[in-house]
């Protein structure tokens, strides 16, 4: 994935913790939609990977 694509999600991600959804959405659109099927599956892992950096949530362990 690009350093900027990567940049972009990261700083979504920490708009969301701070409830600015909106702007969130507003920046990472474009970059999502703009990538080809490579990046874009590189995305999806890393939004599958990373989604308790949206949430502000600490992964929790399993016994």
């Amino acid at each position: 994935m690009r350093p900027s694509t990567l940049r972009v999600l990261k700083r979504a991600a920490e708009l969301t913790r701070q409830n600015r959804l909106t702007e969130a959405v507003l920046i990472a659109e474009p970059v999502i939609l703009a990538a080809d099927s490579y990046e874009g599956d590189e995305i999806l892992r890393w939004l599958a990977n990373h989604a308790t950096d949206f949430t502000g949530e600490t992964k929790k362990e399993i016994d």
